[in-house]
């Protein structure tokens, strides 16, 4: 059976169709849904708890801004990978006051390892300007949806959890089970208000706190991208993909565009007195505000010591002579997989400056690298570079 469709080939008849199914099963499938997440679902997260560590009732309020950084975090991570992030932020800034007192440079170093920084750098921004106006963080869908990179999604999960708000969510766990429950017949993306129809029928207008953390677990725990665990689920009989056999073949996934390869050329300089250059990334782009060694794109018909020498010149004006090589490595983007090249160098002639306006650079000793808040593939450069200085 082929299962893509394309968009205009759904018809209003089967739109229609699934509306009245979920119109007729929603009762039975969210009574199921909690019931399972009250025996299997994860329970303690501490931004769901009030003080003391107590469940909160349908009539409780929740500090918002824990919620917040969570759902934050969580938009483009794994809650195993989040946590101890969010622990570790918690300790460093328990309120929107001390957020948006701290430095820039601070709360990235606090954030490093989880990627994805701009997360990190509205966080801050948004803290900054709340405080600075006397406003308190929203509560509200609409009002949080204002905040810089807050959807749909991420402004219903964080006002339900907060207020019990009657506002379901669509995250990607979320459309795995719409799928495989109506054995959707093309990539959930493609359907979206339709899928958020149906979600907002399962809820039928109740509080959603509860709700949204169930179906969030059932997709992590149980209704899983690969190994769906169906003779766990409580929405086994009802489930159309599980009736039909084809679970493993749902959601339709789109057809990806190739991810792009690029070398990279890395130069670590060392001065006479063993210190090493760092340069600090530009304030808003990728991976914004973060330092690393100078190095940058290898161009056609370059060596890989051609493109250390070319960009040590153009990011800091200093002339090198390129070493052996230190580590070669690849390390995967969301939208690119690049291969990083690392040289020892030392200076032949130049004084290290910054090229940009608002660039910065710092000669650091090697021990004291970790102060600075850098990438994730730094983190291997640096482990070479120390090792390296170890045995010679």
């Amino acid at each position: 059976m082929a299962l893509a469709m394309l968009p205009k080939q759904w018809s209003k008849v089967f739109a229609q169709q699934q509306k009245a199914w979920l119109r007729h099963a929603a009762p039975e499938l969210v009574s199921s849904l909690l019931g399972w997440w009250t025996r299997h679902g994860r329970h303690g997260l501490p931004w769901r708890l009030l003080p003391g560590g107590r469940q909160p009732g349908p009539d409780d309020l929740l500090p918002a801004y824990p919620i917040w950084v969570a759902e934050v975090m969580l938009q483009q991570t794994q809650l195993t990978v989040a946590l101890p992030f969010w622990h570790r932020w918690w300790s460093r800034f328990p309120d929107l006051e001390s957020l948006a007192a701290a430095s820039r440079q601070d709360v990235l170093h606090c954030w490093q390892g989880l990627g994805y920084y701009a997360r990190a750098r509205r966080l801050h921004g948004v803290a900054t300007d709340l405080v600075a106006a006397g406003r308190p963080l929203p509560t509200d869908r609409a009002g949080l949806e204002q905040l810089p990179g807050i959807g749909r999604t991420t402004a219903a999960a964080i006002a339900a959890t907060a207020g019990n708000s009657p506002d379901p969510i669509l995250d990607g766990n979320v459309r795995r089970l719409l799928a495989r429950l109506l054995a959707f017949p093309a990539p959930p993306r493609q359907a979206t208000p339709l899928l958020w129809t149906m979600v907002e029928l399962l809820l039928g207008g109740r509080g959603a706190r509860d709700f949204n953390q169930a179906l969030m677990d059932l997709g992590a725990l149980v209704c899983r991208s690969h190994t769906p665990l169906c003779h766990r689920c409580p929405w086994r009989l009802p489930c159309r993909a599980y009736s039909q056999g084809i679970q493993h073949q749902l959601p339709v996934r789109q057809a990806l565009a190739p991810i792009p390869h690029v070398m990279v050329g890395v130069g670590i300089v060392l001065d006479h007195q063993g210190k090493v250059l760092i340069g600090q990334r530009q304030p808003d782009g990728l991976l914004g505000g973060l330092w690393e060694f100078p190095g940058g794109k290898q161009e056609p018909g370059e060596t890989m010591a051609d493109t250390v020498v070319r960009e040590l010149q153009e990011e800091v004006g200093l002339t090198v002579a390129v070493g052996p090589e230190l580590l070669c490595f690849d390390h995967a983007y969301t939208h690119r997989r690049l291969t990083f090249a690392v040289h020892l160098c030392h200076v032949t002639a130049g004084e290290a400056r910054p090229v940009a306006n608002n660039q910065q650079i710092a000669w650091v000793w090697p021990h004291d690298l970790h102060h600075y808040p850098s990438p994730a593939a730094n983190a291997r450069m640096i482990q070479a570079l120390q090792e390296h200085l170890a045995g010679t």
